[in-house]
């Protein structure tokens, strides 16, 4: 069995308690950089990133060490951090220890070596500095240590490659768990299958109420074997798709003549996991840290010998049921899990735990990323960053004496912004429009370098603190961002009164930190109801230029739906005082034609609520309820209970809110919707900027800034009328432009088979 070496070392070299004071620790992209410093300083004919290989004890060893010397006969381990080095955990150093003496055996074995030289290089990224531990070991001492490792983990990989070799088998000859599939599933599932197949990346618009979820899951895992498939990531930005493809297993499961010998795994947030959200994440603050890794081992087999899904309540059940951290319990199963369900941001993001696991253990993978139209906007925030100055001064208030100097360097920046010569004067308390900065500020950066660190040596030796940590990690987030900031992304100041100035960096073009994590993957399926046009999506996710599309055919006929353009209407912002009452003419009108339950969608809260206040005064005898902002989840659910199966009234809602995507109402509970808008974001200065980013770039500017997008929203709504192949509705487009080309091109074709021109 191969095994990476870093991972033999992770399950049979670690003990003691949990501890995560030295968060934050260095992401993933300052890790590597400080690798590449490091090894920059070194000498000619040092190899860095040296490859090693080689068999102990039936298990097939490989990684890459730091750095070799081979002049000096010295082998490096370079690991990066942040904070007082003296304060490392004795459990954690051992690690680190491990995985040198492991690779040092491997190298002595290979060259033939009696003793080499092992030095393990710590690097604080946030003062430059480099902390060496060196010492000297026979070869015959380094095997024994790594012969010691490997029957630890022995009896683990057995029971792995057996679990391998029988997933695959039942896989191979898995049933659709339905008698047929339903219209249009099939081609969509074939799609998926050949896509796995071939290890290609494909999008798939398929229309909502298909069942994308179970036709796309289905074929991803009975392609599995055939391709050799380590692992399966199902990614979704929605809770409720979480909840869709834990459902879809259990009913592939439920339905097979045998037991899928298939570990699943749910991966939440830590703020819906964690046990004790106001304790420190080490063994002297939290009960369930305390002795976690001795603990581990019979928790991690509990996990695996329960035969059952590891959804939220199972993996809580088991790690309390050993006294463990049910959120890191977690983490820890995602190495042995073969599909995992969670959200985007758990494989996009700049830490994301599965992305981590898939290069450290070159893992063959594939995506199935649900909702995919998500993806840009949920991207974008990602990789952008904001610097609140109110939370800086509230923090300083009450700073420790240890905080205070720090605190105040990076209070002077904040003046040092407003007070530069080449940006207009400001009174203190004066409102601004964003100012765009060129760069993020140079000497801002290295004052929030300098504070992180202060506030990462204060919490190691004090107990936790929410708001340094909330104000530690802003930091930690801008001055990562800054150190990529490119034309993908653009850097803004703005003012809101005194002591509430904001400095931004705000990702436009996704792409170039998306693309990396798409090479990753072995195979990757993108699937929406609203992936058109397909071009828009590649350019700004970074998809590789050979990624396939295909548009799956509706299941549903065009006789269910009635599309009534409104062309006389405009909704446009000068417009909307004269919209007001055509708009309540049009939509008393058609619901007094079929009373039922209507949703209407709106650009924004005032238009919406401008449009209620006159339709009231029209039609008083009509129902009507609408959203609110900040509605709390149980409001929220209220709001949708609200269209019962034969009940009658309007509910008004914001497009691209809430209620316009991820809620499903089929039958009599939804019979028509109407849009009054075409979804365009507001042309302000900072979409202007993405036009012109976008257009220099993709040179479709206005299109993949205002047009796509909006359209995109439109479908999202209207989709939720006809959910089943016997639900009838109608659907009301409320402006003139949808009359346009170039606009009607962009909506389902199947739409207008039965349309009503003008309303």
């Amino acid at each position: 069995m191969r095994v990476a070496v870093r991972t033999l070392c992770e399950f049979a070299a670690r003990e003691g308690d949990l501890d995560h004071r030295y968060t934050p620790s260095p992401s993933s992209d300052e890790g590597r950089q400080g690798h590449q410093k490091v090894q920059a300083r070194r000498g000619p004919g040092y190899r860095p990133e040296e490859k090693l290989e080689g068999e102990c004890g039936g298990l097939f060893l490989a990684g890459r060490a730091d750095g070799y010397d081979p002049a000096g006969t010295r082998l490096e381990e370079i690991k990066t951090h942040r904070g007082d080095l003296s304060r490392l955990s004795p459990a954690q150093q051992a690690l680190h220890w491990a995985q040198l003496r492991s690779y040092g055996a491997l190298l002595c074995r290979r060259e033939g070596l009696a003793s080499i030289e092992l030095a393990l290089v710590y690097y604080d990224i946030g003062r430059d500095r480099e902390t060496c531990l060196a010492e000297t070991a026979s070869a015959g001492d380094l095997w024994s240590r790594l012969e010691l490792l490997c029957d630890a983990y022995r009896e683990w990989a057995a029971q792995e490659n057996q679990h391998r070799e029988a997933r695959d088998q039942a896989l191979a000859k898995l049933r659709f768990p339905f008698g047929e599939f339903r219209g249009g599933q099939r081609p969509l599932a074939e799609s998926v299958f050949r896509a796995v197949c071939r290890n290609e990346t494909l999008m798939l618009q398929a229309p909502t109420g298909l069942g994308k979820t179970l036709g796309t899951l289905f074929p991803a895992l009975m392609a599995m074997p055939r391709q050799s498939v380590d692992r399966l990531f199902f990614l979704t930005a929605r809770t409720t798709g979480r909840r869709l493809a834990l459902d879809g297993m259990a009913r592939i499961s439920q339905t097979q003549k045998e037991p899928v010998p298939i570990r699943v795994l749910e991966l939440a947030a830590k703020a819906h996991a964690c046990e004790n959200p106001d304790l420190a994440c080490h063994g002297e603050s939290c009960p369930l840290a305390r002795g976690f890794f001795d603990r581990l081992p019979a928790a991690r087999q509990a996990a695996v010998n329960t035969g059952a899904m590891l959804d939220q309540p199972t993996l809580r059940e088991v790690a309390l049921g050993h006294q463990i951290c049910p959120y890191f319990l977690g983490q820890e199963m995602a190495r042995w899990c073969d599909l995992v369900v969670g959200d985007v941001n758990h494989y996009f993001d700049q830490s994301a735990l599965l992305h981590g696991l898939t290069r450290q253990n070159d893992w063959r993978v594939t995506l199935l990323i649900d909702e995919a139209h998500n993806l840009v906007n949920r991207a974008r925030a990602m990789y952008s960053a904001e610097l609140n100055q109110q939370r800086l001064l509230a923090v300083k208030r009450r700073a420790p004496p240890e905080l205070r100097q720090p605190l105040q360097r990076v209070v002077r920046q904040w003046q040092a912004l407003f007070n530069h010569p080449d940006r207009p004067a400001l009174s203190p308390s004066e409102k601004t429009a964003p100012l765009r900065l060129e760069f993020p500020p140079g000497d801002f950066i290295g004052a929030l370098s300098g504070l992180v660190t202060a506030i990462t040596d204060y919490l190691t030796d004090h107990p936790a603190d929410a708001e340094l940590q909330e104000l530690m990690f802003e930091a930690l987030g801008y001055t990562r961002l800054a150190e990529h900031f490119g034309d993908h992304s653009i850097c803004e100041l703005s003012r809101h009164g005194r002591g509430r100035a904001k400095l931004s960096i705000l990702n436009l073009i996704p792409a170039d930190f998306l693309a990396p994590r798409f090479e990753s993957a072995q195979s990757c399926m993108l699937f929406s109801a609203t992936l058109t046009p397909p071009l828009y999506h590649r350019d700004l996710l970074g998809l590789p230029d050979t990624t396939c599309w295909r548009e799956v055919d509706s299941p549903f006929s065009a006789s269910q739906l009635q599309v009534h353009l409104a062309s006389g209407i405009s909704t446009r912002l000068q417009d909307r005082e004269a919209s007001l009452a055509p708009i309540v003419e049009l939509m008393t009108r058609h619901y007094r034609a079929r009373p039922g339950n209507y949703i209407a969608y709106f650009s924004s809260f005032a238009y919406l609520n401008s449009v209620i206040a006159r339709f009231r005064e029209e039609a008083p005898d009509i129902e009507i309820r609408a959203q609110v902002p900040g509605m709390s989840t149980e409001q929220r659910h209220d709001f949708v209970a609200g269209f019962a199966s034969g009940g009658r009234g309007i509910g008004f809602a914001v497009l691209g809110g809430v209620f316009a995507e991820g809620i499903d109402l089929p039958g009599e509970r939804l019979v028509g919707a109407f849009v009054a808008t075409l979804g365009l974001p507001p042309f302000d200065s900072r979409n202007e900027t993405m036009r012109q980013r976008l257009q220099a770039r993709f040179g479709e500017g206005y299109e993949y800034t205002y047009l796509y997008p909006g359209i995109e929203k439109v479908i999202q709504a209207a989709g939720r009328v006809i959910r089943t192949p016997t639900d009838e509705g109608t659907i009301v487009l409320i402006d003139d432009r949808f009359t346009r080309p170039e606009v009607r091109r962009l909506l389902p074709k199947w739409w207008f088979d039965q349309e009503s021109p003008d309303t």
